[in-house]
């Protein structure tokens, strides 16, 4: 291990993090002070263009302002930004069934609800973060009440008592998709953290859905993990039972290898080990570089027009993954896909006048879209993954091994 880059690379995200990408959206359009909550759509500048809001935003922005405090300190303009999506949530984000809206006007009315858990998954991971961030044991009780609930439609959608309509018609064909168990062993790491307590429950339940994910989805015959698979687990010939998608697959990556690094899991390491090494060769483009957004398993077409597209979140998290694969198992190959995945990542997605990361390019590297703010981008994966491999660094560069990082 080279020392020197480490201590580098520590500083640079150190850097970047707190000097670059949390001062745009602190002086951005975000935080509405009149209303509550984020307004996440904001132009390359950080100035409003829509102020309709997303939920996933309420929730993703409460837990990185909450994470800053609780990784370097409380601050006083931090904390004030987490309460304002922390009220917000709770003031008008959840319906009177107990699921969660997917998006308001600035006032908060609803907008839009979605059959989906993934509102809920950013409420729990934002109130579990905030309630460590300052001791608030009912933003504790309402994030465990509320991932209860996921527990609840993942284990009996039969049952499902909110009666949502679903997306098709199960007695045609009934599927199962990998970023279900995925939000769900992400927010059972972060309640495991903000809870210790109850770690061996959470660790359980993250256990649970680790193995949902390996038993449906990895397919080590294919070298991937599919999208989206039967209900036992078997492959269809579609589009859809076709696609991969890298980005999720090495987000799942770093959350399994976060996973056997608490329980001593051998085999799990192995896999996810496997799953990140698959999905950076299977997304790399050679041609021009970044990884793109979706793949067809044998290489057909796929059906997403924007699968060739270079989307920011996905190489934040290939940074957090191999960066985490070389920390845990010393080999160069993952430092080497960490630098040059870094390489790529900040000199085609950063915007250096004004700050931040453009969202989406085209497949040549081109800006795409110039809005650093939507209602899918905002403040989230990127300083997270500043924030964790800031951590990892950190660690690296004292000579310790690093420490589960959800």
């Amino acid at each position: 291990m080279n020392m020197e880059k480490i201590k580098a690379y520590r500083e640079f995200y150190h850097d970047h993090l707190l000097n670059d990408c949390i001062p745009f959206w602190m002086n951005s359009d975000l935080l509405d002070r009149e209303y509550g909550g984020y307004i996440s759509s904001v132009d390359q500048k950080g100035k409003c263009y829509n102020t309709d809001k997303s939920v996933w935003f309420q929730g993703r922005g409460l837990w990185t302002f909450s994470a800053l405090c609780n990784h370097y300190g409380k601050r006083d303009e931090w904390l004030e930004a987490a309460k304002l999506g922390k009220d917000f949530l709770e003031k008008y984000c959840v319906d009177a069934d107990g699921r969660m809206f997917f998006q308001t006007t600035r006032e908060g009315a609803p907008l839009r609800k979605r059959r989906y858990m993934y509102s809920e998954s950013f409420y729990v991971v934002g109130m579990a973060e905030y309630a460590l961030a300052t001791g608030d044991k009912d933003a504790l009780a309402k994030a465990e009440a509320m991932f209860e609930n996921m527990l609840t439609l993942f284990r009996t959608p039969e049952q499902d008592p909110f009666k949502i309509t679903p997306k098709g018609y199960a007695s045609t064909r009934a599927d199962r998709a990998s970023a279900v168990p995925m939000v769900l062993v992400s927010s059972a790491q972060v309640l495991r953290r903000c809870d210790p307590d109850k770690a061996e429950y959470y660790t359980a339940v993250a256990q649970e859905m680790a193995d949902a994910i390996i038993n449906y989805h990895y397919k080590p015959e294919l070298k991937c993990v599919l999208e989206s698979v039967l209900l036992d687990g078997s492959r269809y010939d579609t589009p859809a039972g076709r696609c991969i998608n890298p980005g999720h697959s090495c987000e799942n990556s770093w959350f399994l290898m976060n996973q056997a690094m608490v329980t001593g899991d051998k085999d799990l390491m192995e896999k996810a080990l496997n799953i990140l090494e698959w999905h950076m060769e299977l997304g790399w483009d050679k041609e021009y570089g970044g990884f793109v957004y979706f793949a067809d398993v044998d290489g057909r077409p796929c059906e997403q027009l924007e699968w060739d597209m270079k989307l920011w979140w996905v190489h934040n998290e290939v940074l957090i993954a191999s960066l985490m694969a070389y920390a845990l198992t010393g080999e160069q190959k993952y430092f080497d896909w960490f630098e040059k995945t870094h390489e790529y990542a900040f000199s085609h997605f950063h915007d250096k006048e004004n700050g931040e990361w453009y969202g989406y390019l085209h497949r040549d590297g081109t800006v795409s879209h110039t809005q650093k703010g939507s209602m899918w981008k905002g403040p989230y994966h990127l300083p997270r993954a500043l924030m964790l491999i800031d951590q990892m660094l950190t660690e690296m560069s004292e000579g310790k091994p690093i420490s589960p990082i959800l």
